[in-house]
């Protein structure tokens, strides 16, 4: 823990990172996801949950898969999968000490789009603690962990890798800013796509609590 005393820079995935996957907002995200491919493309639910999945797995986003095959307008299907309710995600006070407690610049960086970072981020009550959010538009809709948005994310904010650490879910998500010469964090969890490769030597930390972890970090600066 005494290496991240040199951190300047903190990269936050948002969902299942900044509130617990527990809550199961990605769900509903999910549920959309498949409503939409199916209006879309003119298949029943089931057909559509399928194409999602296997779009997730080869393309990195169901976003990416229907862009590629599909043409779709990315904005419209951003728009509509995260119009989720968010009525039951609540302020969480101790996070929200421990980011205004953290030195360095902070910033969200997300597969998803501003506007439902946004909607978190305020629900949670920390949308005013960060120094940006990079989402997937900011990325050309390339989505992690592609090497691209990464490089983006640096350049963007000028961010030294070395000086950096990205906390994140889903484990695959960390290599290639381990790649890159950033620390790396991934917030434990029993989901298998999201778990798969945390066993890699390109994580460095391993975090069963957000807030948790980042007090240890504050107490010892």
């Amino acid at each position: 823990m005494k290496e991240l005393k040199k951190i300047k820079y903190w990269l936050f995935d948002l969902d299942n990172t900044l509130y617990s996957g527990d809550t199961k907002v990605f769900d509903q995200v999910d549920k959309k996801m498949a409503l939409f491919i199916s209006d879309k493309l003119n298949v029943t639910v089931e057909e559509a949950k399928k194409i999602q999945k296997d779009y997730f797995h080869e393309y990195n986003t169901t976003l990416n898969g229907m862009i590629k095959n599909h043409k779709i307008d990315a904005q419209e299907f951003l728009e509509f999968v995260h119009d989720v309710d968010l009525e039951f995600l609540k302020a969480d006070t101790e996070l929200q000490n421990e980011l205004t407690n953290l030195q360095g610049k902070k910033f969200i960086f997300t597969n998803g789009s501003k506007a439902h970072a946004a909607n978190v981020t305020k629900r949670i009550g920390i949308h005013n603690l960060f120094n940006g959010v990079f989402d997937i538009v900011d990325a050309d809709f390339f989505p992690k962990p592609s090497i691209e948005p990464y490089k983006k994310i640096i350049e963007k904010y000028g961010i030294d890798p070395q000086y950096c650490i990205f906390i994140e879910d889903i484990a695959r998500n960390l290599k290639p800013a381990n790649k890159l010469g950033m620390k790396t964090a991934w917030v434990k969890n029993d989901e298998p796509w999201a778990a798969e490769f945390s066993g890699e030597s390109f994580i460095d930390y391993k975090i069963d609590n957000l807030s948790k972890f980042l007090r240890r970090v504050n107490e010892q600066k």
